[in-house]
Order: structure tokens, then C-alpha cells, then sequence
């Protein structure tokens, strides 16, 4: 049986230091490399295959994470440029349900690598100032820039540990 959180759940961690901030961008900037060698070489059949029981198809999770990361991409901008703006949450399931998601993943793959060499160069340029900003999320209330960036270099980790771990059990 899989593990849902093959790298463990997200936590916040209270006090941040500038060198985590740097290793989360590195990750954040990293992740669609990282992606595109974690699928290198998958059929179809096996993109087809759930990284675990009751868990969304591999293509399923590619395609979900160039949906997420869009919401990312949109949340640091909105928070760069607005005092604590609230944010919308989004239905992940519903949003995995609709017919852009039965397109070849090298689509969701393009579109993952490109807002994230332009959130990477964003990321980079960032002072002490626009760290602490914040935006208010519904369900997880006020969230810094830097929780951000931690959020996000982890869901990629997370999700592209799902691919690999499968990969690894399968032998693939």
C-alpha cells in the first residue's frame, strides 16, 4: 500500500531562516526537471495506473500539478501586489474531472516548466519586505510569501514522490 504522503504532510515551520528560503526556490525551480525524469520512459498504461489505492491516475497527478501551480502562480502575484489579499480555494477533485485532464500530459508538463521558470525568476527578486507579506486563504487563514514558497516547493516534491515511488514498487 502506498503512503499519501511518501516525503510526510506539509507543516509549517515557525521559524524560517533565509537559507530555507533559498533551498525552496532552488526546489521550486528544480521541480519540472524533476517531474520530467520521474515520467521518462512511462506508457500510457502506466500513466493510467494510480499512485495509490483510491488515488488519482500518474497523468492525473501531472495534470494536477500545472493546476495547482497555476493557483500558486496567480496567489504570490496577487500577494506581491495587494495588502493581504483573500485568495480562493479550489475543488482539486472537481477540477481533475474535466476534459482538458485527458489531453497528453507534455501539455500540463509545458505549461508546469513554464510558470515555473516565471515563478523562479519572481521568487528570486523577492527582499525581507515582500517575504512577509501575506494573502488570506479561506481554510488556512493568513499565509506569508514565504509559507508560499515552502508550500509549493513541497507539493512538488509530493507529488512527484507519488510518481516515483510508484515507479520504483512497479520496477518500471
Amino acid at each position: 500500500m502506498f503512503n499519501q504522503y511518501p516525503i510526510g504532510k506539509f507543516t509549517v515551520k515557525k521559524n524560517i531562516q533565509k537559507e530555507d528560503i533559498q533551498d525552496w526556490i532552488r526546489d521550486i525551480g528544480d521541480a519540472p526537471k524533476q517531474l520530467a525524469d520521474a515520467l521518462e520512459g512511462l506508457t500510457n498504461k502506466q500513466l493510467a495506473t494510480p499512485y495509490r489505492e483510491g488515488g488519482w491516475k500518474l497523468s492525473q497527478v501531472v495534470h494536477h500539478l500545472a493546476d495547482s501551480h497555476i493557483n500558486a502562480y496567480t496567489r504570490f502575484k496577487l500577494g506581491l501586489t495587494e495588502q493581504a489579499p483573500a485568495i480562493k480555494a479550489y475543488d482539486e477533485v472537481s477540477w481533475s474531472t474535466l476534459p482538458d485532464n485527458d489531453l497528453p500530459i507534455e501539455v500540463s508538463l509545458q505549461l508546469f516548466s513554464a510558470l515555473h521558470k516565471r515563478l523562479h525568476k519572481m521568487l528570486n527578486s523577492l527582499d525581507e519586505i515582500d517575504l512577509k507579506k501575506t494573502i488570506h486563504h479561506p481554510e488556512n487563514g493568513e499565509v506569508t510569501i514565504e509559507q508560499l514558497i515552502a508550500t509549493y516547493a513541497w507539493h512538488g516534491k509530493h507529488h512527484i514522490a507519488h510518481i516515483t515511488t510508484l515507479k520504483n514498487q512497479k520496477g518500471w
